[in-house]
This record gives structure tokens, sequence and C-alpha cells, in this order.
């Protein structure tokens, strides 16, 4: 076995081959797999090898979509039989809810590159005549979705892969990962010693093991998922065309033709089972290993599954598979590097791997080799977990997960397992008067407030919350709003060098003076978007960096992993140290000025800039700026203070007609504002410059920052896609992100997120469109929920465009 490589990926199954392909297709053949049995006998072999495009999520889609593109393909390619079957896919409709979902989803298609129909139930019998369609109201018809046999698909791009010159080491056990002075990785194997420069850790259900090799863990948790595949059934003996690939609510699960045999899949609701329960890791010596079978636990679904199909029903059970299939808490795979980590990397964590396997390769190779993927991967970093995805998380969270695999998700519903895992000192508070969390990194936010009582009905439309956001956010244009704020991640940057540092690692110019404050952007070489920053001057050599809740990890690799040896900067991560509430409206200053002696006037305190003050007895490091465009201020205090300081500000507030408000009036808020979304317009596949953010960036300042000479590059060379602000004539529902955009019937852009403007009663949204439809005025559509509606591009924010009212 070789001695060195760039590249060592530990885990030959679809995601482990399915990243060395793509690796060795983009030129890097410097790559050896290490696998300790023979290829697939992980989780790979026994999978029921299905491959929809139909899938929940923006970047999933793309990521399923591409597989489907390049399946059929690698049998001429390599040689290698894969058994690829195209039948198309139907997912019936029992429900509104169900509609509305598909319908997004088929807006997705536009820009992944598959298409979806939604069909009626005599079409749905033309496709499958043997179902039984009680209850079915409609169906996604997504005919280019295919299934293959998986150990064919995982051998094939193992096959390209060494054609293109990729090494791959079977029956080799990894038994240690040891980090070397230098950088470079120690990879101990059972046939000898691996000096690698980057670690890619595939080893699907022994992610874990392998993970804890270099001190870090991985957050999955192993399900057992039954299938049975029946004996052949006459009817399919006698058909020249095999049935679409069927999912279906009501049996939880999937069902289709399998030669000519039947094959029915469960993800039961109640009742799922944790694989290698209690210690729920495989050995090592566990091989192509399944499970005791236990149908009664797939009670009723398989019953339903049977009446739905009853021609399944008349055949007898020929196999029965009940293997393991690693799962995430939120569903998505794990795709990005480990925190805390240089150069060791995560491609595990899928639950539909097969469907997935070859889109995740490519994206994730992108990113290693060029610092960025053409997908936004911000949904799929493993850093969007933290310390608090504890192992009684994962459990709930997973097993969650697994038993809604086949219920339709709702926009922003809150599920119940593996709540406040993280909580502001005013999180009861909050609770006792009305607040409906969300959760974010761990964090318990305020979304909403109830207060007559009244639960949400999620829904795709605006729902029964509408007019009390809308109260929210008039409460903050009209009066003054307070809310928690806590989650977001905060950092300390301290030392001599702190601000050359924080210069040559983000965009904007930091500021000298004390209490100056920037907004700023980390880069890529490639100029693309890394991160989103907002840095204000403590003292010389003492900076105070704030960003997104859920970025908190991510954010702290970006500023220590930035740093070069002989600079002076220590940085702390303060997260959990500070509490931080936004008071902001009209009557802000007023309510400030009665609770302290500091002078809020705008001579005294001028809009972006910090000062260290104290209100109502607690020290604050008080921020004038917001992210929902009124006059107002970031108040951050010592955490166990600041129950302290709420209930001072709530007092104080009443005859100024304070108010709580959440996150939901924040977006509504921002979007009236025109404020970009870190994640959502801000994200890795895009420049500051397609972003239309070029204000943020200083060209002229020393040392350079990283992604300077890209940027300029793009800027002189032109560019193919811009951002958009748009006001829309829509119907009952908003911009959700993932929406088409089309004009003259032709899809010329993607939504990236949107809302309704309370005080300026729009709906409002972004989106990034071919450059050619990006000037003001120009007239397109937008498809929400199938129906399509037009769409105005704007050239400034619809309310206080001069930032008027911030500066007061």
């Amino acid at each position: 076995m070789q001695s060195h490589a760039k590249i060592v990926i530990v885990g030959g199954g679809i995601m482990g081959t399915g990243l060395l392909y793509h690796l060795a297709e983009e030129g890097c053949t410097d790559v050896l797999l290490i696998e300790k049995a023979e290829l697939t006998s992980g989780s790979t072999w026994h999978a029921a090898g299905q491959c929809p495009n139909f899938v929940g999520d923006y970047n999933l889609a793309k990521i399923n979509a591409y597989g489907n593109q390049l399946y059929p393909t690698l049998e001429a390619k390599t040689g290698q039989y894969v058994s690829w079957h195209a039948p198309g896919s139907l997912r019936l409709a029992r429900s509104q809810a169900d509609l509305d979902w598909f319908r997004y989803v088929r807006g997705f298609g536009a820009n992944a590159g598959f298409p979806m129909e939604i069909i009626g139930v005599d079409e749905i019998k033309q496709l499958n005549p043997f179902l039984v369609t009680d209850g079915v109201i409609a169906a996604a018809w997504t005919p280019e979705d295919g299934h293959a046999d998986p150990s064919g698909l995982c051998n094939a791009m193992a096959k390209g892969a060494t054609q293109m010159g990729a090494k791959i080491a079977r029956y080799n056990r990894v038994i240690a990962i040891n980090a070397q002075p230098g950088g470079n990785w120690e990879v101990v194997t059972e046939k000898g010693t691996v000096i690698a420069e980057t670690v890619v850790n595939a080893a699907g259900c022994y992610a874990r093991q392998v993970a804890q090799m270099v001190g870090a863990d991985v957050p999955i948790i192993n399900m057992e998922h039954h299938y049975l595949i029946t004996d052949p059934i006459q009817a399919f003996v006698e058909r020249d065309r095999e049935i679409p690939v069927m999912r279906d609510s009501l049996t939880a699960g999937y069902f289709r033709q399998e030669q000519n045999s039947g094959l029915i899949g469960i993800y039961e609701h109640t009742g799922a089972v944790e694989a290698w329960a209690p210690k729920g890791v495989p050995e090592w010596a566990s091989e192509s290993e399944l499970f005791t079978e236990d149908l009664d636990r797939l009670m009723p679904w398989l019953g339903n599954a049977l009446e739905r199909m009853p021609v399944l029903a008349d055949a007898g059970i020929k196999q029965i598979f009940n293997g393991a299939i690693s799962h995430t808490p939120d569903g998505p795979p794990l795709l990005g590097p480990v925190a805390g980590l240089k150069n060791f990397w995560l491609c595990c964590g899928a639950s539909f791997g097969i469907a997935q396997g070859a889109g995740c390769g490519k994206y994730l190779a992108q990113w290693m080799l060029y610092g960025d993927a053409d997908i936004n991967m911000t949904g799929l970093d493993p850093r969007r977990f933290g310390v608090f995805a504890d192992d009684p998380y994962l459990r709930a969270t997973v097993f969650q997960d697994y038993c809604n695999t086949f219920v339709t998700p709702l926009p922003s519903e809150e599920l119940p397992a593996g709540r406040a895992q993280r909580t502001s000192p005013l999180y009861e508070t909050l609770k006792a008067q009305g607040a409906v969390h969300s959760q974010t990194f761990g964090w318990e936010r305020p979304k909403w407030f109830s207060l007559d009582g009244r639960d949400e009905d999620y829904s795709y439309h605006r729902n029964n919350v509408f007019e009390v956001v809308r109260d929210e956010c008039l409460a903050v244009r009209d009066r003054v709003g307070i809310m928690d704020f806590t989650g977001f991640a905060k950092y300390e940057v301290r030392g001599p060098d702190a601000r050359a540092y924080l210069n040559r690692l983000c965009a904007n110019r930091i500021p000298s003076k004390q209490g100056g404050i920037t907004l700023t952007h980390v880069l890529s070489n490639q100029g693309r978007i890394q991160g989103e920053m907002t840095i204000t001057c403590i003292a010389a050599d003492f900076y105070y960096v704030l960003s997104a809740a859920s970025a908190e990890t991510r954010d702290l690799d970006h500023l220590i992993q930035g740093l070069q040896a002989k600079e002076q900067v220590s940085i702390q991560n303060v997260t959990d140290d500070w509490g931080l509430l936004v008071v902001a409206g009209p009557r802000a200053r007023d309510l400030l000025s009665a609770c302290s002696t500091a002078d809020f006037s705008t001579e005294a305190f001028r809009w972006f800039t910090g000062q260290a003050i104290t209100i109502a007895g607690v020290p604050v490091r008080a921020l004038r700026m917001n992210y929902v465009g009124e006059l107002g201020w970031e108040l951050h205090a010592p955490i166990a203070q600041l129950t302290t300081l709420y209930d001072a500000l709530w007092q104080a507030g009443q005859p100024f007609g304070i108010a709580n408000f959440g996150l939901y009036a924040v977006n509504s808020l921002r979007i009236e504002k025109g404020y970009r979304g870190w994640g959502a317009e801000l994200t890795n596949e895009v420049t500051l410059l397609d972003a239309d953010m070029e204000r943020f960036i200083r060209f002229d300042k020393k040392p350079d920052f990283n992604g300077r000479a890209a940027t300029l590059a793009q800027r002189d060379a032109g560019r193919s896609i811009q951002l958009v602000y748009l006001t829309l004539q829509a119907g009952t529902a908003d911009v959700r992100g993932g929406e088409p955009i089309y004009s003259d019937g032709r899809c010329i852009g993607v939504t990236t997120s949107g809302g309704y403007g309370h005080r300026t009663d729009q709906s409002l949204g972004f989106g990034y469109v071919a450059i050619a439809h990006s000037a003001p005025g120009t007239v397109f559509e937008v498809e929400i929920l199938g129906e399509r509606y037009p769409a105005t591009v704007l050239a400034e924010p619809v309310w206080d465009p001069s930032n008027a009212r911030q500066r007061a």
C-alpha cells in the first residue's frame, strides 16, 4: 500500500466512492480510498436503491437530480453493470397540504433540472392500474426518477475513479488517525501507515468511531429499516412496462416493482428501533449485517400498503431486509469540515445515500478542491450542529426524523424533539408572555407571541398568525419593540495584531476608532461569501465580533483557522457569556433614556457606533444598529443580568407602548428594509458583487483581504447573475425561497427568501436572475405554489431607503 496521498477517504460505500469518483473527475487523482472489507458492505449493499428527484429541500433537489443524470451513464462510461431502471415515481397526495407541498417542490425542478407534473386520479390509474386510489386527490409525477442496483452504482463509481488514476485499498481497516505537527494526518491501518494532507470520514454507520479517532464526534444515529420483496407476481410478468415507484403517506413508505416481484419499504411512525442498541454502533467485525425482522412493528402501515396495492397482498414474501441506515437530526447528510480540525472532512450521514451519493460527492469535491461548491452548502455543513447535539438530543431528533420520513413537512413547523438545549435566562419569562419559540443551533428564540392563546395553523399560505405578526411589526415601526436575540454568536478578538488580522480576513475596513462598527464578510479564495460578521472596536487591541446564531461554530473556524503563526491574536467564543436584547422603534431613545443616565442623542451616540454604558444598573455594551431598519440599539449584557435588564426595560416601556416581537416579525421588517440574509442571499455560491454588496468591500485597504484578487477579476470580467429585490402581486402566499423566476416562459432565476411587509402592505422577496433581467423596473413572473405572479425589480428598499429613521 502506498505511504503518502493527498487525500485519504475512509469508507467504501456509496458516499465514499461518490466522492472518490468526483475528485478524480476534477483531476485530483492522488486519492486513496480505504475500506475495511469489500466495497458496499456497510449499508450500501442492502439499500433498496431508489433515486427520486422529489425532495423537499432546494439544494438536495440539485444533489438528487445530478445523481439521476449521472447514474444512467455509468455503465457506458465504466463497463460496470448498474441495472438502471427509470420507471418514474408517483407520490400520492391525500390533502391540500400535500398538494401545496408538491407545488412548492415542483418549482425546484426548473432550476435543479428535472421535470415534474401534478396529475389527477385518472392519470395515476393509467400509470399504475393496480393502485387503489381511495382518498387520493392527486400525485406528483416525476418521470425521470429511477432505481438501480446499489452495489452496481457504488462499484461503477469506484471503477471509474480507478480508471482515472485514483486508488482503492480493500480489506484494510483504519485503526488510528493521528494529527501531525506539520498539519498532515497519519492514517494507521492494518496493512501500514499513510500520510495524508486531508482525510475524509465517509465511514457510514462507522462514522462516529472514525471521528472519535481524532477526538471528534458525528451527529448521527443508526436506525433499523425494513423492506421486503415478494414472490413473483404474474400481473407484473405479463406487463411490458414497469410500474412507477410509489410513495404514500398512508403507507409511511414506498412500494414498487422489483423485476417481476414487489418491493415494499416502511418508515414506521412508532416503535422505531436504533440499530445495534443500546450501544448504537456496529462492531468492527460487522460486515453485510442484517437484523432480525419484526413485521409486527410495521403495522398498520404494511397493511395499508397491501390494501393500496392488492396485487402485492396476493403474493408471498420471498425475502426481508432489515438493515442499518444512518440518520442526522434534521435529515440532510453531513458534507464539509469537522469543526476545530483542519483538513478533516465528513461525507456521511446520508439516509438516502443511493439517491444522493453522486451529488454529494460532486459538490463536496468542489468544496475541497476549490474552496466553494456550486450549491448552497449551509444546510449540509456538519458545523450546523454543535456541542448541544448530545446523545439524548441525537436520539430524540433522529427518531423523530425517521418516523416523519413520509409525513408532509409544513413551513416553520415546530417539532417537539430535542428542545430547550440552549436557553437564555428569559426563556420562561417570555414563554409566560406567550412566546412561541423556534430553535436555531440549539437556542430557543422567540418566533412570535400568542397573546390570546392561539396555536399556529401551519400552512404554505398566510395563516392565522399573519395579523399577530403584523401587530408586532407595527409596534416596532410605530412605538418600540424588544426582542431576546441572545443566540447570536459572539467572539472576542484581542491582541496587538487583532485589527491587522481582521483586515486581512474580512472584505470591509475594520474600524480603528474606539466604538466604531463595521459590517463585513469573510470570503473564499474565489471571492465567494463564507460568512457575515459585525465587528465593534472596543479598544485598539480588542474587537467584539458578532455573527449569525447558526454560524457559531463555522465562523469560529474562520476566525481561528485564518490566523498565521506570527500573528499575536487570541480568539474566544463568548456566546454563552453575553445576553442580547434588541430595542428598536421610534420611541427606543425615550425608553433607554428613562433607564440610564447615558446620552442617547444622535450627537452623542451616532449610528453604527458602540459604547459601554449602564442601564438599570446593568453594565451593557450598547451598539446602535439593528436588523429591522429602525432607530434602535443592541444591548449586550452579562447573561446572568439579562433578566434584570429586560424587566427594567419592560416596566419603563409601558408608557411608550412597548411590545415583544419575534423572528417572524424580524423577517417582515428586514425584507421591507431590503436587508440580505446569511445562508439565503449570502451563500458560498455567490460573491459580494453578485449580491449587490460592493459597498461593503474596501479594495484599497492593506493588507489585502482574502478573495480580493478574485473579486477584482470578476468585477473586470463581468457577471452572469445578479441579486434583485422584488415586489410581487402575490395571492395568498409569499416567497419562501427556491421558487423559479420566469420571463417569457423561460426560467431566468430563483428566489432566495421573502415575506410580507406589513407596514408597506407588499409581498416582497429576493432572487438571483440572469444579469439581463436585473435592472430596476424589470417585470417578470415568480411561480408560487404553481401560480405565476408578476414581480417588479425595485431600485431601493420600500421602507426608509435613506436610513433616516436609523440615523435620527
